[in-house]
């Protein structure tokens, strides 16, 4: 395999998988959120890994790290247009674990999205940490979601709102929590009203409880297959690998992007920059989309057109005061 050179000594998540796919034995596999496998591409796959102190707190209970995992898997699957159907978990964990409450609840979320747990591997580890494979298939009457299928002259969309699990995770850091049946603790010192506290566990489930977007995946697999992904390292960075895969560029409008109720007042109340975590914040596991002008999902599925694509490959953000450039803000899993 030839030497790897890299633009810097320590290459971030993009630099480096760039040069992957640039190695011969890739044979251009990758830069979807789920593989293609099989010679009619009827298989899709993906591997995605929870880590205690990464993607985590230390003390979520057994209950949450198994449905987090699921979710957050089945969201690649969504952004693919697939219809899960096994997994394969590898589970490392430190002691003591609770491993019965834990398959308990990840089978209760397997069984609620029709998939099936058919092997893995168990062991011992510093910090408990899951990995998890999940297998998919194209629904009826569907076509594969890939990022490259963007065009210019579409219509970009959101599956759902931004910046919540983002202010999630800041409330747990401020002293929140969350027990093993969702039941949210919210701390006096927040000093949050009683209109914010519905909004602060909201968010704090959706960092901790995300919901894939499945029903809206595969409705674009049948309808509109066209370019898609799941929101996870944040919309900025998420849509720079969208255009970059299908070589456009794209024109954000700012206000267009929905968001929870309150979530500006919490935001003020908490000293956070609400463009910030729409942004950047990550880990929202909703679906960017694109579709022909024109063409739009079915209102229950709560989709909002927030932009559109062009030939021009630069990514530009439209305020209520001028068109700036937007820049690859979000999550990287190496170096941040």
């Amino acid at each position: 395999m030839p030497k790897p050179t890299f633009l810097s000594p320590s290459p971030g998540e993009d630099e480096l998988i760039d040069w992957l796919r640039e190695q011969p034995v890739t044979a251009n596999l990758l830069g979807d959120d789920a593989a293609l496998l099989s010679p009619s591409g009827e298989l899709a796959v993906t591997m995605d890994t929870q880590v205690s102190g990464i993607h985590f707190r230390t003390d979520l209970s057994p209950e949450l790290i198994a449905r987090r995992l699921l979710a957050v898997n089945l969201s690649d699957l969504a952004a693919m247009g697939a219809r899960p159907t096994r997994t394969f978990l590898a589970l490392s964990t430190s002691e003591p674990f609770d491993h019965l409450s834990f398959f308990r609840a990840f089978l209760q979320e397997c069984a609620r999205y029709e998939c099936q747990l058919a092997g893995g591997d168990l062991s011992r580890n510093r910090n408990t940490t899951a990995v998890l494979t999940l297998l998919g298939e194209l629904p009826s009457g569907g076509h594969w979601l890939r990022r490259r299928a963007a065009e210019p002259g579409h219509d970009l969309w959101l599956g759902g709102t931004l910046g919540e699990s983002a202010l999630g995770v800041e409330l747990l850091r401020r002293g929140a929590g969350i027990d093993a049946e969702g039941r949210v603790r919210l701390p006096k010192s927040l000093e949050l009203t009683a209109a914010q506290e519905p909004a602060a566990r909201q968010a704090i489930r959706r960092q901790v409880l995300p919901r894939p977007q499945l029903e809206l995946g595969q409705w674009l697999a049948v309808h509109s297959p066209y370019g898609a992904i799941d929101v996870s390292d944040g919309l900025a960075k998420d849509l720079h690998r969208l255009c970059r895969e299908s070589g456009t560029g794209a024109t954000v409008d700012l206000q267009s992007i929905p968001t929870s109720d309150t979530f500006h007042s919490l935001c003020r109340s908490l000293s956070l920059s609400w463009r910030e975590l729409v942004l950047a914040g990550g880990e929202d596991y909703v679906l960017l989309f694109t579709l022909p002008r024109g063409t739009e999902p079915p209102p229950k599925l709560a989709a909002r057109r927030i932009g559109f694509l062009h030939e021009n490959p630069k990514l530009q953000l439209r305020t209520e005061e001028q068109v700036e450039e937007l820049p690859p803000l979000g999550w990287d899993h190496i170096t941040s």
